[in-house]
């Protein structure tokens, strides 16, 4: 069995999805079983919270561009871009903690306290008062990126203690909750700003994001709560993996395409506002990008499994890059742009869908979810610093003010996949070959 085929079959303590990561915290003796209504409950519990959590997340495009333009607009693109980058490095770096305690006490008082936690980080928010940025992040990023951490790893791991053969499509199916979520979130938020304002919008929000968790909580059935072994924190990360050059290569180049990834989530809507002011596109890129994500995310699981994941991830992370640096640079009309999102939504759903299984084959299966976790630990740095470094090379409220920016995005992508295909290279010589 090669190692395509042995990543492709993730235990249940050893699956991950972009941003966060499933850890090994517990032994068990206890089979899997497969499937069944209790285990495809739970999965679309998993959605639910991943839909009110990592949702949000991938919505923060819609909050750059109104508080470029509103909220905070004496405040600089890139100090905003913090607030959104701070959610994902908080939840990459509690992914670990969190996946264990799921192991050890099961899922109910994490997502009771997540939940609430969300929910609450959103209705502080809403209190929140125009140009005050430090109470901006401190409740939207700060305390709403802790609390997601504690739902969206548990979120993963409970839904996949119900399986094995069908881990992958357990796990692909989780994911989609994210895009769905950035996709349907912004065109609610679109609505209803104009409407109540942006403080009632925010608690319209909260009270949506609480019923999903509640009902994720009555759906969800952990199987070994309390039966795990609780390691000590030394082990819920393992450095050793870097030793391997493949490993160590691989996770320079996703630092670097993650410089770029989430540039055009977070920037294209305020480009838009600029560019197109008189379009009745606003608002509406955002959940573009996410939509096409989710085929992305389908397509790509599918194909990295017959054609090779690593075969497949660096391509399409080479593809996006290019597409920055065409498409979205020159951008000759608003078709283009529209274009341009679909293709870019697609190609980094493939890339989200698949960095974590291709971790995974570099990994040996006993100490995969440490060294994942070790990975993303690294990664999540790329992911704090990358759309403010982004932000700041914003020169000027026009097109050509965005030009340094896109550059920027597409450079980084470039460079990832690049370095991505040297781990390629580092394994067998052979690209043809499935890996």
């Amino acid at each position: 069995m090669d190692a395509s085929e042995t990543a492709s079959s993730f235990s249940a303590k050893e699956a991950s999805e972009t941003g966060s990561t499933i850890c090994i915290h517990a032994e068990s003796s206890e089979p899997a079983q497969e499937g069944g209504r209790a285990a495809w409950l739970t999965v679309v519990g998993s959605v639910l919270v991943y839909y009110s959590s990592f949702g949000i997340i991938n919505s923060f495009g819609f909050f750059q561009a109104y508080y470029q333009q509103d909220f905070l607009k004496d405040t600089a693109p890139s100090t905003i871009a913090f607030i959104g980058t701070l959610q994902i490095m908080l939840m990459n770096v509690l992914a670990s903690v969190s996946g264990a305690l799921c192991d050890e006490y099961g899922i109910t008082y994490l997502y009771i306290g997540s939940g609430i936690g969300t929910s609450g980080a959103l209705l502080a928010l809403s209190f929140s008062r125009p140009g005050v940025v430090w109470q901006v992040f401190l409740s939207q990023g700060l305390l709403m990126g802790f609390t997601m951490a504690f739902g969206v790893q548990p979120a993963l791991t409970v839904a996949g203690q119900h399986f094995k053969r069908q881990m992958a499509l357990a796990m692909g199916i989780v994911a989609v909750g994210s895009a769905a979520g950035g996709m349907l979130f912004p065109i609610m938020f679109r609505k209803l700003l104009p409407v109540i304002g942006f403080a009632w919008m925010l608690r319209v929000a909260a009270v949506k994001i609480i019923l999903c968790y509640a009902i994720a909580l009555y759906i969800s059935t952990s199987k070994r709560p309390g039966k795990g072994r609780l390691t000590s924190f030394r082990k819920l990360l393992d450095f050793k993996g870097f030793l391997d050059p493949r490993y160590a290569v691989l996770s320079i180049g996703a630092w670097f395409a993650q410089l770029g990834l989430w540039v055009p989530y977070y920037y294209i809507e305020g480009y838009c506002n600029i560019v197109y002011p008189d379009t009745h596109m606003h608002g509406f890129f955002l959940p573009l990008i996410n939509g096409t994500s989710i085929v992305g995310m389908i397509i790509g699981g599918f194909l990295g499994d017959h054609l090779g994941r690593l075969n497949l991830l660096y391509p399409t992370t080479l593809v996006s890059g290019f597409l920055c640096l065409t498409m979205w640079l020159f951008a000759p009309s608003l078709s283009i742009l529209i274009l341009f999102a679909c293709l870019y939504g697609f190609c980094s759903g493939i890339f989200v869908a698949l960095l974590p299984s291709v971790v995974s084959q570099i990994c040996p299966a006993e100490r995969m979810g440490a060294r994942m976790g070790a990975f993303y630990l690294v990664v999540a740095v790329s992911s704090l610093i990358g759309t403010p470094i982004a932000g700041a090379l914003i020169a000027g409220k026009d097109k050509q003010g965005y030009q340094g920016l896109i550059s920027y995005a597409g450079g980084a992508l470039v460079v990832g996949a690049l370095v991505m295909m040297g781990s390629r290279l580092l394994h067998d010589r052979n690209l043809g070959r499935k890996w």
